[in-house]
């Protein structure tokens, strides 16, 4: 007899953490309820290392960004995207799936536009991570049943688009940290430093350098927990030693869920993820965007609205100017408490259930 198999909801998301963080929370919800899930992803994402996706069924889906001016280029990338969509349409023929939830990048655009040629269309939800909408989440959005948000302010939203906010999803360590009482005694001040993968060889120089050229009083209590590549880590540690100051240095921070809820302070870029576990945890920031990421200028922006975080823009940041905003807020426990108290206001702490609901909700329509 042949077994009747569950109409499953599709999980499009690959490339980043960024995109297949909040794919995984929103996967281990739905699975929680009992639904099937499948994920369609692409070459560099690695499925096999997460516990949630190891349940899942998988399939890698062919695609590329277009980019570039070259005609020839473009020409492959639209190629190689509509072999993907025949991947995905194939797939999704045989599931039936009755949602799809694309999480934005160029592994969502096959799977979502291969939904819209199916005979019975699925809903689809597409999720944004950032404060502007992305670029494949702009070409997607017209053929979208609702657009799931993680701000509020997202710019870019087309003003027909069924758009709600839920939050962008984070890891458990970090939702187990969340709204971690704010402790300042007044004697040790700890920094959590991150760069992300794109941007930490640019903070093993302007970080400590700015460190360097705070007063005694400050640098004396500094204990400093710093994502470092390993190209910079001697000269970063070095300097940091030069001038005092109590660092770990490391090109990975093994617990940053814990590190960030002892720090007073958070020195970071200001991808979508790593803003929102500042929220969710609820602490001061200082971020600093990629210069060439607006959206991470639009995620700085919206925490600075909140009151949580203070945004400096890299393109003509000297170390002088950044120690100056450094020592005012190192120099201000209760400015740095009100942060902290913004921050976690802003935080939303239930966004994988939140998103989680939306599918179901889609679902049952």
């Amino acid at each position: 007899m042949n077994e009747v198999r569950t109409p499953p909801v599709v999980i499009a998301a690959g490339g980043t953490g960024g995109h297949v963080l909040p794919a995984e929370a929103l996967a281990d919800r739905l699975i929680q309820r009992g639904q099937r899930v499948i994920l369609l992803t692409d070459s560099r994402s690695r499925p096999q290392d997460s516990a949630v996706f190891r349940s899942c069924e998988q399939h890698i889906i062919g695609g590329s960004g277009v980019v570039g001016r070259s005609p020839i280029r473009a020409a492959r990338s639209i190629a190689r995207i509509a072999g993907g969509v025949l991947q995905a349409r194939r797939i999704m023929a045989a599931a039936k799936p009755r949602v799809v939830v694309g999480f934005g990048g160029y592994p969502s655009v096959a799977p979502v536009l291969a939904a819209r040629t199916l005979s019975a269309r699925p809903k689809i939800v597409l999720h944004d991570q950032n404060a502007a909408l992305g670029r494949a989440n702009q070409l997607l959005a017209r053929f979208a049943d609702v657009l799931a948000l993680s701000f509020a302010d997202t710019q870019g939203v087309p003003p027909d688009c069924v758009a709600r906010v839920t939050g962008n999803p984070v890891r458990t360590s970090i939702i187990a940290k969340a709204r971690s009482p704010y402790h300042d005694d007044g004697t040790q001040l700890n920094l959590l430093v991150m760069g992300g993968s794109l941007g930490a060889l640019a903070f093993a120089t302007l970080v400590p350098e700015a460190l360097a050229l705070l007063p005694e009083r400050l640098r004396s209590r500094l204990q400093i927990i710093m994502q470092c590549p390993s190209p910079g880590l001697a000269s970063a540690q070095e300097r940091l030693a030069q001038a005092g100051i109590k660092a770990v240095l490391a090109p990975f921070i093994e617990n940053v869920a814990l590190e960030m809820a002892r720090s007073q302070l958070v020195i970071a870029r200001a991808g979508g993820s790593t803003v929102a576990e500042i929220a969710v945890i609820g602490r001061p920031a200082i971020l600093i965007p990629l210069a060439i990421n607006a959206d991470q200028r639009a995620n700085a922006q919206s925490l600075v609205r909140a009151g949580g975080a203070i945004r400096l823009d890299q393109a003509n940041l000297t170390a002088s100017a950044f120690s100056e905003v450094l020592a005012a807020v190192l120099g201000d426990p209760q400015k740095r408490f009100d942060m902290a108290r913004a921050a976690a206001s802003f935080g939303i702490t239930d966004a994988a259930d939140q998103l989680a609901a939306l599918v179901m909700a889609e679902i049952v329509q």
